[in-house]
């Protein structure tokens, strides 16, 4: 296995133009909003005048997050600049309001809830740091509607829901708490830590026996652990987390530690399951910062790690039920 890679330029290049080939290709499209009569039936992009390629509405979000990292990061590659145009083009106020507008129809209350709303989140946060536009201001119309809709639904989401797929509450709030700390949302980090102590606090002995189902495209059991590294102080983590995963240095639960078989990556659920295999390496690398340098589990998880990501990178493109997401999954893992 090659020892933990992290993106690099050439790498950056060629997501960048993966993404920049799909997020305005807009058919085929799976949409997401609720007809309520013949009017709602409108195009991807009158439907979403920014967020109209990709596939689907989220996939769309997390490769625009996916061009914000990379340009960030990677300010001089060749696909900067055409980066840069499409933000230009597509962050403006106009387009901002259309999808806004869709928004405030009446039964649109949980379009993409939570999944969609944790990627929004998370690109906002992008935007924040990138220098060079107005984009993060022109999208805070916007990103504002997610805030006020976290704010309005954990408090009444009495238990959390831990499928392997776009419900899983776990990451949702584990995107948004990078939106919150960029701009220091004091309340919105307050009420996600409060969330993540009240569904997961008490877990323990996870089995992780229901993976992987055959659309995870997250392991419900290391986004949770995540999740909760990345909203407990670290003293209050590691206790947790030595109750949640007891035995990672015997590599048990031992599906956590072997990569999924993908059989069909022209089957789009199937296909989710080259996700699972790259947000399992992002988890495993980033629940390594916060185990101290002499922990007996870095090996194993550095080792499991290493074993996702050699077996999902080979196939970030080829077919476009993976191709239009899994190289912001894949970046998620390399910038662990």
């Amino acid at each position: 296995m090659s020892p933990s890679p992290g993106l690099d330029s050439p790498t950056a290049q060629r997501f960048a133009t993966i993404a920049l080939g799909h997020v305005r290709r807009e058919y085929p499209y799976k949409p997401g909003n609720v007809l309520a009569g013949p009017e709602d039936a409108k195009t991807p992009s009158q439907l979403h005048p920014i967020f109209h390629g990709s596939f689907d509405w989220h996939s769309c979000v997390h490769g625009y997050w996916m061009l914000a990292r990379i340009l960030r990061r990677f300010p001089q590659i060749d696909a900067a600049a055409d980066i840069r145009s499409l933000f230009d083009t597509m962050l403006v106020p106009e387009k901002v309001g259309g999808e806004c507008a869709m928004l405030a129809q009446p039964l649109e209350r949980g379009f993409e809830r939570p999944y969609g709303w944790g990627w929004l989140l998370k690109l906002a946060a992008e935007l924040e740091e990138l220098e060079g536009g107005d984009w993060a201001e022109s999208l805070r119309p916007l990103t504002h509607v997610f805030v006020e809709r976290f704010m309005e639904f954990l408090p009444i989401a009495t238990y959390p829901v831990r499928v392997g797929t776009h419900y899983n509450t776990a990451f949702s709030i584990r995107l948004a708490a990078d939106y919150a700390e960029a701009v220091q949302d004091d309340a919105l980090i307050s009420l996600l830590q409060k969330t993540a102590r009240r569904w997961y606090g008490e877990d323990e002995a996870c089995p992780a026996w229901g993976e992987p189902s055959g659309d995870d495209f997250l392991s419900s059991a290391l986004i949770e652990a995540e999740c909760m590294r990345r909203l407990m102080p670290v003293n209050d983590f590691l206790p947790w987390f030595d109750r949640f995963l007891p035995r990672i240095a015997e590599s048990q639960p031992a599906t956590l530690f072997h990569p999924a078989s993908v059989s069909d990556r022209s089957d789009g659920k199937i296909a989710h399951l080259d996700g699972l295999n790259l947000s399992r390496a992002w988890c495993w690398r980033s629940l390594l910062k916060a185990l101290p340098s002499n922990d007996p589990r870095r090996p194993v998880m550095e080792h499991a790690a290493a074993a996702h990501m050699d077996t999902a990178l080979p196939h970030v493109a080829g077919d476009y039920m993976g191709e239009h997401w899994l190289a912001s999954f894949a970046t998620l893992a390399l910038e662990a």
